[in-house]
């Protein structure tokens, strides 16, 4: 006749099954931060490099010219700042606040990112520099030409765009900024209670005396 042993067996505890979904959170956290601060550097950096060239006339020879990415668009700089400040808000919210701020961000991104590739082939910048130096409203620019940073600042808006999509599939996961300082179920230790003062010291006496009492007198 076979024993049967009433003890149960230990199962394994299904907590163990997060680990993976904790590590793919922190790995989408580490790649939200990352493309999003890389993003808008690239963008405030290659946004302050020269995009266009070009030779206005001016008397009997020609003047040459350029412009830089300030001069033809400050849309991608303006958006990139916006990002960052998206970047940062979204460790300050949560739920809906999150997804709000996450769209801002990937919106942020993606409108850098087209201002920029539009500039790629913008010409107004020069016309103007060119009729403000030769005092000619008419006057524009020849032989324009294009530098890359124009698409590289594109690649730092599709960076933060990236960001931003991450924040808006994973965000929901990521901790908050006063998440560690919250409360987190465990009893706050109790405060000491105050003990009675001691009439017989010294600063009591003076305490006591200060009050317009009689130190002396019992109680």
């Amino acid at each position: 006749m076979e024993y049967v042993s009433a003890v149960p067996v230990p199962q394994p505890r299904a907590r163990a099954a997060s680990a993976p979904d904790s590590a793919g959170s922190r790995r989408s956290l580490g790649a939200g931060l990352l493309l999003g601060a890389a993003g808008a550097t690239v963008v405030l950096l290659a946004s302050g490099q020269t995009w266009a060239e070009g030779k206005a006339a001016v008397g009997g020879g020609t003047l040459p010219l350029s412009a830089d990415g300030q001069d033809v668009t400050g849309l991608p700089a303006a958006l990139a700042v916006v990002g960052l400040a998206a970047l940062v808000a979204v460790f300050a919210v949560r739920g809906a606040g999150r997804i709000v701020v996450a769209a801002l961000l990937a919106l942020s991104g993606l409108g850098a990112g087209l201002s920029a590739y539009a500039g790629a082939s913008d010409s107004a910048a020069l016309d103007e520099r060119a009729a403000q130096t030769t005092g000619n409203t008419s006057a524009t620019v020849d032989a324009l030409s294009h530098t890359a940073w124009p698409y590289v600042t594109a690649a730092g808006g599709l960076l933060i765009l990236l960001a931003g999509v991450l924040a808006l599939r994973y965000g929901s996961r990521w901790p908050t900024m006063s998440g560690r300082y919250e409360r987190d179920g465990t009893p706050r230790p109790r405060k000491a209670a105050r003990t009675a003062p001691d009439p017989d010291r010294p600063e009591e006496l003076w305490k006591a005396l200060d009050r317009g009492e009689d130190p002396t007198r019992e109680a």
